[in-house]
C-alpha cells in the first residue's frame, strides 16, 4: 500500500523512517507540500494520505482525493477539526487519528508555560544576557497551596492534574464526562461546573475538544468570572479562546499571566519560518506583553511522542491494507 505524507518536516521523516522497518507492506513517500484542495492531486497513484493539524482536509480536498482513488486519510494528530468528517462518510472514505501520543509531554509543556509566564522567566533570561540583574517587574506567584482548574480531564488533562498535585495544589476538574476514578485516587479533589472553576482557580488550563459548543468558551463573560491575576494556559485549540477578549483580560489585570501554545490565527504560521515577513498580527501584540509566553504548537514535541505518532499512524495504515480493525479509539469515520 502506498501512502503520501503531506506537510513533511525533517523530524516527521526521521520518526516515520525509524519505524518503517516493521511495516514491510507499506510504501511511504514524503512531500513538504501541505494538503489543500490545490495540492491534493499530488496523491495520484496513492491509496492513502497522511496529514497534520494544519492541513485543509475540506470537502473539496476529499472530493479530489476520492477521485484519485484515495480511500484513507491518516491524521497524525489527535484533533480532526481540519477534516470534513461528514463529507468523508458520505463518499465512503476512512479517517483515523492518533488519539493519545504522550499526553505527559503536553501536560509538562502546559506547566512549563504556566511557570515561564508566571515567573517572567523569558524576561529575566533576556535581562541577564544584557548584564541586567534587576528583579523589578519579575515577581510571580507561588503555586504551592493554590488551586488549579483543569478544563477537560482526558489523558492530557489528567496528566496535568497529577503534575499539579505534585506541586501541592488543590485540583478542580471540569468535564462533560467526569472521570470519578481521578477523584477516587485523589488526582482531582472534585469536579465543578465552569463557573465554579473560574471563580476559584488560581491557575486554569484548557484541554477541551474544539467544537461548536466550545468555540470561544473563554470570552469576556467567562474571563470576568475568573479570579484577579489568574494564570491562564491553552495547549488545546486556539478556537477555544476569543483572542481579543484574552487581550482585554490581560490589559485589565484579570489575567495575571498567560501561556499559549495554540492561538486563533496560528494556521498560516504553524511550523513555518516567517521571520523575514512583515504582517499585522494579533500574535505579535500578545508577544509584546511581559506576562505572556507563546510557543508554536510544540507541546507534543518530544522524541517519544513523535515515535508514538508514527507507530499508531502506520498501524492504522497496515490495518486498512489488511482489512483488520484500526488501533483502538483512533477511528474518526
Amino acid at each position: 500500500m502506498k501512502i503520501l505524507v503531506f506537510g513533511t518536516k525533517s523530524y516527521d521523516r526521521e520518526s516515520f523512517e525509524k519505524e518503517l522497518a516493521d511495516y514491510p507492506d507499506l510504501k511511504v513517500d514524503f512531500t513538504e507540500t501541505n494538503l489543500t484542495p490545490l495540492t491534493a492531486t499530488l496523491a495520484q497513484g496513492y491509496e492513502a494520505v497522511c496529514a497534520f493539524v494544519n492541513a485543509d482536509v475540506s470537502a473539496m480536498t476529499l472530493e479530489v482525493l476520492r477521485g484519485l482513488g484515495v480511500g484513507l486519510v491518516l491524521m497524525r494528530c489527535a484533533g480532526f477539526d481540519a477534516v470534513n468528517v461528514d463529507f468523508a462518510k458520505q463518499v465512503g472514505m476512512r479517517v483515523t487519528r492518533v488519539p493519545a501520543y504522550s499526553p505527559e509531554a503536553i501536560a509538562e509543556h502546559a506547566m512549563a508555560l504556566a511557570l515561564a509566564a508566571n515567573r517572567r522567566i523569558c524576561k529575566g533570561y533576556n535581562r541577564v544576557r544584557e548584564n541586567n540583574f534587576s528583579l523589578t517587574g519579575l515577581v510571580g506567584e507561588t503555586l504551592h497551596g493554590k488551586t488549579a482548574g483543569i478544563v477537560g480531564t482526558g489523558r492530557i488533562g489528567a496528566a496535568l492534574c497529577r503534575i499539579c498535585k505534585g506541586f501541592g495544589m488543590t485540583v478542580l476538574g471540569s468535564d462533560l464526562y467526569p472521570n470519578q476514578e481521578l477523584v477516587a485516587t485523589g488526582v482531582v479533589d472534585r469536579y465543578v461546573d465552569y463557573d465554579e472553576l473560574y471563580a476559584n482557580a488560581d491557575f486554569i488550563s484548557l484541554h477541551a475538544f474544539l467544537n461548536d459548543e466550545s468555540h470561544h468558551m473563554i470570552n469576556d463573560e467567562s474571563i470576568a468570572k475568573m479570579k484577579d491575576g489568574v494564570i491562564f494556559v491553552n495547549t488545546g485549540r486556539g478556537g477555544l479562546v476569543d483572542t481579543e477578549a484574552l487581550i482585554r483580560g490581560i490589559l485589565s489585570g484579570k489575567i495575571g499571566a498567560a501561556g499559549l501554545d495554540v492561538y486563533e490565527e496560528e494556521n498560516p504560521n504553524v511550523y513555518e519560518d516567517r521571520a523575514g515577513e512583515v504582517f499585522d498580527s494579533v500574535t505579535a501584540r500578545l508577544c509584546s506583553f511581559p506576562n505572556v509566553v507563546m510557543t508554536s504548537h510544540q507541546a507534543f514535541f518530544t522524541r517519544e511522542a513523535l515515535g508514538q505518532i508514527a507507530r499508531v499512524t502506520l498501524d492504522n495504515a497496515e490495518a486498512y491494507a489488511n482489512g483488520k480493525d484500526f488501533v483502538n479509539r483512533s477511528v474518526v469515520c
